[in-house]
């Protein structure tokens, strides 16, 4: 598919620019808080039971004296937003495996309820987490939305993912949703499609159990997103992937979906709404927390340390563990809103003529002529929304942008010791290999 093609080459360029980011140094200081302004919150526990060979998400084996020395620098940040005043429209958890040490997380909730009150928070789990003792606590601690790490219910591929031996076959998993359901007012289950080795009747055997089960109130439908290292990983253990397949087989899942989900955003589907993995696309800034956690405000995208150390000896003293950012400047930024909001499925033109002094169309022209002549946009004169060809287009571009990022993940890993003994030299060679 040509036109994917080109704009996902476009895309993967502007992501190397955008991911070009700054040390920060002992005097760097984060935006302060806009009056009436509520920030989401992002928090990151990097700590899994077993690493995934397909995940470039920062995570290290779960190992009960890292996490004893991590939640109370975790909370310190945590406290630091409070202290300068932020206030939260709502709370992302995600790992790693945010569960995998359920008692600090029952602290961290704690905190975060008692320093800032009630508000919509979504936890990040696997399928051998949906057990009462944690069910249970997450609902006590007013967990709105529990996202549950499934990727397929295709026994074969589970295997090859090295999942089934953890988690169990694709109709145990689907027993463990059922376990939990209504608990939480938003189930949604994490998939990922084009995995090496999948093939389209498999797939639409995954959207089918996806429709057949009730339990299950929203999907979020990842394309496979890999790195130098994960796709080292992933041939040793599952083989090569097909990128020709991708464009078939969202459309394949996006019309078997449609008949009981609507979209919530270009690649989430929803039975009744509620929130959505990608917060970016509904909060305009974010405070990040946590080592690896990003954040995004006033313009400035920033990083937290990579290595538990440093965090702890950081946040744990009350300093910023902040190490990289970068200051966008107004075009880029422009840029940036287009294709999260847009991922989002429409833009108010209003809303960001507003925010941008009534410069953003003119400035997006050429970005929104040219996806107009594609027939990816439609335009109603107060709104431009993805036609269903858009969709598609949308999540090549949000694919190759959340590549980049995990892409600068490995490259931050380079700059610390390794936090996982078991990869030892292995880690550190394939992270050095994403940057030839």
């Amino acid at each position: 598919m040509l036109t994917e093609r080109l704009v996902s080459a476009a895309v993967r360029i502007g992501s190397r620019h955008a991911m070009q980011l700054e040390p920060a140094g002992e005097d760097f200081i984060l935006p302060a808080p806009r009056t009436g302004r509520r920030y989401l919150l992002y928090v990151h526990v990097p700590f899994c039971p077993v690493l995934c060979p397909f995940c470039s998400f920062h995570r290290v084996e779960l190992r009960e004296d890292k996490s004893r020395r991590y939640f109370p620098a975790l909370w310190r940040q945590i406290e630091s937003y409070a202290d300068a005043g932020f206030q939260l429209s709502g709370v992302y958890v995600g790992g790693g495996t945010p569960t995998a040490d359920p008692d600090a997380l029952r602290t961290t909730l704690a905190l975060i309820r008692r320093r800032f009150g009630a508000l919509p928070i979504s936890v990040e789990t696997n399928p051998s987490d949906l057990r009462p003792g944690i069910a249970d606590m997450l609902v006590e601690a007013g967990v709105s939305r529990l996202s549950v790490g499934v990727q397929s219910f295709d026994d074969q591929l589970l295997r090859r993912m090295g999942r089934y031996e953890k988690y169990g076959s694709g109709m145990q998993v689907r027993e463990r949703l059922r376990s939990v359901a209504g608990m939480f007012p938003t189930l949604n289950v994490d998939m990922i499609f084009n995995l090496p080795g999948q093939s389209a009747a498999a797939l639409e055997r995954d959207v089918q159990a996806i429709i057949d089960e009730p339990s299950i109130d929203q999907v979020s439908f990842y394309p496979l997103m890999s790195t130098a290292a994960t796709r080292r990983a992933m041939r040793d253990s599952m083989g090569q992937a097909a990128a020709d397949h991708e464009a078939r087989y969202f459309e394949l899942l996006r019309s078997g979906l449609e008949r009981t989900h609507r979209p919530s955003s270009a690649w989430c589907f929803s039975r009744h709404g509620g929130m959505i993995d990608e917060y970016i696309v509904t909060d305009d800034e974010y405070l990040g927390a946590g080592s690896g956690a990003f954040g995004y405000l006033d313009g400035t995208f920033y990083s937290n340390t990579f290595s538990l150390a440093r965090y702890e000896a950081l946040a744990g003293a009350g300093r910023s563990p902040v190490t990289m950012y970068r200051r966008m400047g107004r075009r880029e930024r422009m840029r940036y809103d287009f294709l999260v909001k847009l991922f989002g499925l429409s833009i108010v033109k209003a809303e960001l003529e507003e925010k941008y002094g009534g410069r953003f169309l003119r400035a997006m022209w050429p970005e929104i002529a040219f996806f107009k002549a594609l027939g990816a946009l439609r335009d109603d004169g107060a709104t431009l929304s993805l036609t269903e060809s858009g969709m598609y287009a949308w999540v090549a571009m949000m694919r190759e942008f959340l590549s980049g990022v995990n892409r600068f993940r490995e490259q931050l890993r380079l700059h610390i010791r390794d936090e996982n003994p078991a990869a030892g030299q292995r880690a550190r060679r394939l992270a050095a290999e994403a940057l030839e």
